[in-house]
C-alpha cells in the first residue's frame, strides 16, 4: 500500500536457458503453477486495496490473474503494442502481455495509457 501510487512491480523470472533446462525436470510444472497462483492472489489483494491498474506479463500468469478476479466480459481499448490492447472491467484497467509483445518501455506505456483512458 505504501508504494501504490508509484506503480510497484512484482515479478519472477529465470533466463531462457534456465527455462529450457528446467522443463525437463518433474517439478517445473508445479513451480510454474505456484507462481501463477501467487500472482493471482496478489492481484486479488491489490484490487481489495483499491488498485485500479494492472499490467500482467506471461500468458499463463495473465490467465490465472483474470480467472482469480472473476470479472467476466472486458471492454477492449486501444493497443499498447500490436496484439496487446488495454482492457477494463469492474473498475480495473488491464494490459495482459504474453510472449515477446511490446517494446522495452511496454510497462510504463501501458500504465500511462490506462491513466489517460480512465
Amino acid at each position: 500500500r505504501e508504494y501504490q501510487e508509484k506503480a510497484p512491480l512484482i515479478y519472477s523470472t529465470i533466463t531462457p536457458n534456465a527455462v529450457a533446462n528446467s522443463r525437463a525436470q518433474a517439478d517445473f510444472g508445479a513451480a510454474s503453477a505456484a507462481i501463477e497462483e501467487l500472482m493471482a492472489g496478489l492481484a486479488l489483494r491489490a484490487r481489495e486495496r483499491g488498485v485500479t491498474r494492472l499490467v500482467v506479463a506471461g500468458g499463463e500468469t495473465s490467465g490465472a490473474v483474470v480467472e482469480a478476479l472473476s470479472l467476466g466480459a472486458m471492454a477492449v481499448g486501444p493497443d499498447v503494442a500490436p496484439g496487446v490492447p488495454l482492457l477494463s472491467a469492474g473498475g480495473v484497467g488491464f494490459a495482459l502481455k504474453s510472449g515477446n509483445f511490446g517494446d522495452e518501455d511496454f510497462f510504463e506505456k501501458a500504465l500511462r495509457m490506462m491513466e489517460e483512458n480512465a
